[in-house]
């Protein structure tokens, strides 16, 4: 169970640093996506639902008023960083999904179970999830199922979380899906591994519609 848990710990640290291999055009014909993965819209609005269950999160447990500030300096990319997030998640399923992939809810139970004990409880697990990689407990077995897709993938394909040869599935699966990313939340030039700002009509529509979060 250490190579599971080291397995998740790679994957969570690697998803932004990772995240320029999802490459992103952007247009105006999707006005009010937040990103476009195959053919299906994450809209701003269900973004930044999956951010505010971080931010009720990260209340809930640091009831210092100083603290919450201090802990949404330091999550300040959060929005962006979500959005990489369930995107790469779809990515990651499809290039599971390709490779026969499956991941069952034993599995599921059985991990979680092993990090339980290792954080000390179930508590000890939600916080350490919700401080170190901004998942919310809500999301917290959706997020071991991307864990264990991820390890399997990397042993199906002989290699680790950490090797570009992972990478590089994941880069298929996206172009597959043909990935569109809004360009409020950043652009990706794949050749330089950066995001690079980019402006389009799409800017103009989404902040229209609200700019609460600056990442």
């Amino acid at each position: 169970m250490h190579r599971r848990r080291r397995t998740a710990l790679l994957l969570s640290a690697a998803i932004v640093a990772a995240a320029p291999l999802l490459t992103a055009c952007g247009n105006d014909a999707h006005p009010g996506a937040a990103a476009v993965v195959g053919g299906q819209r994450i809209t701003v609005s269900q973004l930044e639902n999956r951010v505010s269950e971080v931010r009720e999160a990260q209340r809930a447990v640091v009831a210092d008023e100083a603290q919450y500030e201090q802990a949404i300096t330091k999550t300040g990319s959060l929005t962006r960083d979500t959005l990489h997030g369930m995107v790469l998640d779809q990515v990651l399923h499809r290039a599971a999904q390709d490779a026969g992939v499956t991941v069952s809810r034993k599995e599921i139970q059985e991990m979680r179970a092993s990090l339980e004990e290792q954080a000390g409880g179930a508590k000890g697990l939600e916080t350490t999830w919700l401080q170190q990689y901004g998942v919310p407990p809500e999301r917290l077995d959706e997020n071991l199922r991307l864990q264990l897709e991820a390890q399997k993938l990397a042993e199906n394909l002989g290699t680790d979380t950490g090797q570009p040869a992972f990478w590089q599935a994941l880069s298929e699966a996206s172009d597959k899906l043909n990935v569109d990313l809004n360009p409020r939340y950043g652009a990706w030039d794949v050749e330089k591994s950066s995001r690079v700002d980019a402006k389009t009509p799409w800017v103009r529509e989404v902040t229209a519609t609200g700019t609460r979060e600056t990442a």
